[in-house]
This record gives C-alpha cells, sequence and structure tokens, in this order.
C-alpha cells in the first residue's frame, strides 16, 4: 500500500521534474531580466530567497546555497524554480492585499488560515516582540501595521507583511498575512500558501532555538 508520505514525496519530485523542465526553456538572461536574480557565469544565476543566496544552474535547474549550507527543502528548491520560471519582471505595485483578494484565494482561504496564520498566532500570538527578533534573520523589517509586523522580503519581487494584533480580556489576540499586489505575477496561488507556511515555520522554529 502507498502511504500519504509516498504520494507527496512524488509530487514534489514531479513538481521538482516539470520546474526544471520549465527553467531549461529559458536563457539566464531572461530569467535574470524577469526575476532580479544576477548572473554567475555563462551556466549559472544567483537568487536571493529569504536573505540567502542560491546559485542555480542552467538549464538543468541544480542549486546551492552559496554561503555553505548544502541542504536544500526540496519545498525550498520547488519554491525557487516556480519564482524563476512564473517571473513577469512586474515590479512592486506597493498596495497590500490579503489571500482572500488574490484570485482563487477566497476558495482557500480556510486551509491558508490553518496552515498559516493559526501556527503563528499560537506561537506569538502572547509575545509578539519575539516575531520582531527572529524575522531579524531573514532581513526583515519592522513594519507600521497592527500592534506589531515585519516586511519580508522572500524574493526580490515578493513581499510578504506579516501582522499581529495584541488581545485583552474582551478581544483575542489577531493576525494576518499580507502580500504586495504584484505577488501574481511571480507565484501560483498554491505557492503562495506553501511560501507563506514555510516562512511561518522557519519563524517558528527560530523562536523555538
Amino acid at each position: 500500500m502507498i502511504s500519504y508520505e509516498d504520494i507527496s514525496k512524488e509530487s514534489f519530485e514531479l513538481a521538482l521534474k516539470l520546474a526544471s523542465e520549465k527553467l531549461a526553456r529559458l536563457t539566464p538572461e531572461e530569467l535574470c531580466t524577469r526575476s532580479g536574480a544576477r548572473p554567475v557565469d555563462q551556466n549559472s544565476i544567483m537568487l536571493h530567497y529569504l536573505n540567502r543566496p542560491y546559485q542555480v544552474a542552467i538549464p538543468s535547474g541544480d542549486m546551492s546555497r552559496m554561503d555553505g549550507e548544502e541542504n536544500i527543502p526540496i519545498k525550498d528548491r520547488i519554491l525557487i524554480l516556480h519564482y524563476l520560471t512564473q517571473a513577469t519582471g512586474a515590479p512592486f505595485a506597493n498596495q497590500l492585499i490579503a489571500y482572500s483578494q488574490i484570485q482563487g484565494g477566497n476558495f482557500y482561504c480556510p486551509a491558508f488560515q490553518q496552515r498559516t496564520l493559526d501556527p503563528i498566532l499560537k506561537r506569538f500570538g502572547d509575545r509578539p516582540e519575539l516575531l520582531l527578533d527572529v524575522a531579524k534573520k531573514f532581513g526583515a523589517q519592522r513594519a507600521g501595521y497592527g500592534d506589531v509586523s515585519v516586511t519580508v522580503d522572500a524574493f526580490p519581487f515578493v513581499r510578504i507583511v506579516i501582522v499581529l494584533w495584541r488581545g485583552d480580556d474582551e478581544v483575542p489576540t489577531g493576525g494576518n498575512i499580507l502580500f504586495d499586489k504584484n505577488i501574481t505575477d511571480y507565484l501560483s496561488t498554491e505557492d503562495i500558501v506553501v511560501l507563506s507556511e514555510t516562512i511561518i515555520w522557519k519563524l517558528i522554529n527560530l523562536a523555538k532555538s
């Protein structure tokens, strides 16, 4: 019998294979122009993802961390390739939207809430200042929303803002995750969920350590 874990692994491997094939159809020049990546040599480019430099080989899609860390989770590898291959070069719109405002996002809102907002509220809801401390490791900047908020530039043209509101005896702790309106020029609706979830759990794990 095939387990759920096996199915998930096969799905990730297929997604990685398809993204690598799409990457192979694009030139390094096209990729850099559209994504904000930089050329390293004739056969590779450098892209910042969560404040870390990654070198991506063209056309294979093989990648490595340029700061020495070798292991790259498959979800991160897929997100990086999806960003590179879906990028349009659209600049920041400087207008924030919620996930429900993204086309198709309203349908997935319950899953988005469960996978992203619920965990971050559980970990940081009673200590919102802790979010500021751990988010600095992503190169995040303090933002001016809610009681505590941070801006995370996940990719050169993908900006995410995490907002927390302190609760009291009458009002529960609240929060939201907002995106620059240009995000759909770089990632699909599902990719946005995966990226948000990835960031949230990286923050939670940093807080635990």
